[in-house]
């Protein structure tokens, strides 16, 4: 039986070995629709009683915090600093992963724990370091607001405001949170002028020199799997829900670099703080310990690849991404 590490290196030498498919741009040509299946089913009403909840300082226990407080959408849906401060004012020991398309993003925080966007959703709101609220004064406060009361009345005739329903509607919300389209996308759709040819060449070197696509992949370039990429960090990630995994030690879950402009530092302990020393660390090659996947394989950028690949990544930004605040009920 083949290991994981061989497959994967099997993968890799098949990657290269057929360069018009890695360079291939239809590969991360974006969806026309929001995957709905298998959840609960979407409605304009469900998703906007979901963003009321996400931006209402009432989640937390001093008030004080919003699930925006550490996903802001003005930074793509992250914090612009190594990591979010929680309600103990404290630093927290990772970067906020981006709710931007979420929906296309399973299992859910850096480490996977959370099978479903409901099952996250729970998670910081009632964690104590990070929103420190308490989920029954929570709905005890969301059914005395009159507006809120009727609609959970109205979204969910029958039962109202519960648990399971706060989750479902902020969960549904979240996965409406799409990048918008960026110049890369028009240039997918066949407009040659969409981007310039520094970042057309910036693509060949992602998809193939650099390795990028290797585990950026697909129109949210993110493979959701979990990767060792020898960061120095003593934090295991995967590793303490798979202690006896060797390759599951100091793994983290690809991250999606939609709006990757918008959403520095970067990485899952915020320690890199520009796309520079992101590529420096890959070309490194990282730090070598057994988990370290067998894809971090050091390599060398002239400094005009280096600038066509952060030409390219940026065509990834959303010339516009507008987030309306919403009116909360009182």
């Amino acid at each position: 039986m083949p290991t994981k590490s061989s497959l994967l290196l099997l993968l890799f030498a098949l990657f290269f070995a057929f360069p018009s498919k890695a360079g291939d741009k239809s590969l991360f040509k974006r969806p026309l629709l929001i995957p709905f299946e298998n959840v609960t089913p979407y409605s304009p009403q469900l998703a906007t009683l979901g963003k009321m909840l996400f931006f209402d300082p009432r989640l937390s226990g001093s008030k004080n915090m919003t699930c925006a407080s550490c996903h802001n959408p003005s930074f793509g849906f992250e914090t612009p600093v190594k990591t979010p401060i929680g309600a103990q004012n404290t630093a927290l020991g990772r970067q906020a992963p981006t709710v931007l398309n979420a929906a296309w993003i399973s299992p859910a925080f850096w480490d996977g724990r959370a099978p479903t966007l409901e099952k996250q959703a729970e998670g910081p709101i009632t964690a104590e370091a990070e929103m420190n609220g308490e989920m029954g004064a929570i709905l005890t406060e969301i059914q005395a607001i009159p507006d809120y009361k009727r609609w959970f009345e109205d979204v969910f005739p029958g039962s109202g405001v519960s648990k399971e329903n706060l989750l479902t509607a902020i969960a549904t919300y979240e996965r409406t949170v799409v990048s918008a389209w960026s110049p890369f996308d028009r240039w997918v759709d066949g407009d040659e002028n969409a981007i310039s040819e520094s970042a057309k060449r910036g693509f060949d070197i992602f998809t193939g020199k650099a390795g990028c696509a290797s585990c950026h992949s697909g129109w949210n370039f993110a493979d959701n799997q979990f990767h060792d990429i020898g960061l120095p960090s003593e934090d295991i990630g995967r590793g303490k829900l798979e202690p006896d995994n060797v390759e599951a030690q100091f793994a983290f879950k690809t991250p999606g670099l939609r709006n990757t402009l918008y959403r520095a530092p970067y990485m899952h302990d915020g320690s890199l703080q520009t796309m520079a020393e992101v590529i420096a660390h890959y070309e490194n090659g990282g730090k070598s310990r057994p988990s370290l996947s067998p894809l971090m394989i050091p390599f060398s950028l002239e400094e005009e690849e280096k600038r066509d690949l952060i030409a390219f990544l940026s065509t990834l930004t959303a010339e516009k991404q507008d987030i309306p605040l919403p009116t909360l009920p009182n």
